[in-house]
């Protein structure tokens, strides 16, 4: 029997009437929403094989209690994205809005200077994601903690509560994730066809140039002609992006990072919002009877809203965020009591 949060009844999604086709709700935000001003505060943390990880925080006003016992949400960004994305901008000003603290973890290559080690980030690498979160746990001793990820920042946190199972129990309170591609091979085959090449182009223009930034550092790393000559995201991936993280190829690379094969080990209470249109992963693709049989997801499928989209309101310079709001009232369901059911407080 499912133990749902107390506030499980919420408002679906409805798309803005002039923001329906779902290529508009994938890239509406990025080219005319706001960027709202905040006073974050950058810490660098060295890591445990000399690279460094560069995270934002935006910290809570004093009068909302003890540093340490404040709630606080990690966010993770999406393919090339960062910490500076609009998206997570928009969820850090909505965790000052509650006086709780926010903190936005840059990929490694993300955060606008490129990492010393030769390997970047990837959808399937949760080393970072839990020695972070294993420090924020030691900082923060008294602090409920959430985690919420978008896109490859989704999977990236699906795989790494499946990985580890009830062990999250001790770090992790409550999660959402946004937009999975719970299937990478799926994900990267339609990023190739139609209109997701427009999209592929625009990952590959900057990806490339991270590999022959990388190649400089690290002489004969890859193969300067090939990655100029490289077309299409799944011979990136195949050729590229696969044998510099210790995989034979893209197959063995979408095999062994796809949350879809990681989903049933997770025991936190997780909310997953995703589109039927999402272009890079349509609702039909969804592992269905796994999200739906698991005691710990809880899974809001909206008929549009592209990809980490989900833009509503009245009029274009009033847009409005409907991801945002309902992961707030999800994680806030959670802030009260350490002590929780399958997928709710108890």
């Amino acid at each position: 029997m499912k133990i749902n949060p107390p506030d499980n009844e919420s408002k679906p999604f409805v798309p803005a009437w002039w923001c329906h086709n779902r290529h508009l709700q994938t890239v509406w935000r990025k080219f005319f929403g706001d960027a709202p001003l905040l006073p974050l505060r950058r810490e660098r943390w060295t890591t445990e094989d000399e690279d460094f990880l560069d995270l934002d925080f935006l910290e809570p006003s004093p009068e909302n209690g003890a540093a340490d016992a404040v709630p606080t949400v990690l966010f993770l960004h999406g393919l090339e994205g960062s910490s500076q994305a609009k998206y997570i901008l928009g969820m850090l000003k909505n965790t000052m809005r509650l006086g709780w603290r926010g903190v936005a973890l840059n990929f490694r290559s993300c955060s606008g200077e490129m990492n010393r080690q030769r390997r970047f980030y990837h959808s399937g690498e949760t080393g970072d994601l839990g020695w972070v979160i294993d420090r924020l746990h030691e900082r923060y001793t008294k602090a409920v903690l959430f985690v919420v990820g978008f896109s490859l920042g989704g999977n990236v946190l699906l795989k790494w509560l499946g990985e580890n199972g009830t062990k999250a129990d001790l770090r992790v309170q409550a999660a959402v994730a946004i937009s999975v591609p719970f299937d990478l091979g799926i994900a990267a085959r339609r990023i190739d066809s139609g209109f997701g090449k427009i999209y592929g182009r625009n990952f590959l223009l900057t990806l490339k140039q991270k590999l022959l930034e990388k190649e400089a550092a690290y002489p004969g790393l890859i193969d300067r002609d090939l990655v100029q000559g490289i077309k299409s995201y799944i011979d990136f991936e195949d050729k590229l992006f696969a044998p510099i993280h210790h995989f034979s190829g893209a197959e063995e690379y979408w095999r062994s990072c796809s949350a879809k094969y990681f989903i049933d080990g997770i025991c936190r209470p997780t909310l997953i919002l995703h589109a039927n249109d999402d272009p890079f992963l349509p609702g039909c693709e969804l592992p269905m009877k796994q999200l739906r049989e698991s005691l710990f997801l809880d899974l809001e499928l909206s008929a549009r809203g592209g990809h980490a989209g989900f833009v509503g309101g009245s009029v274009p310079w009033k847009a409005g965020y409907w991801a945002e709001c309902r992961t707030m009232r999800f994680l806030e369901s959670f802030s009260e009591s350490k002590k929780t059911g399958p997928k709710g407080p108890v």
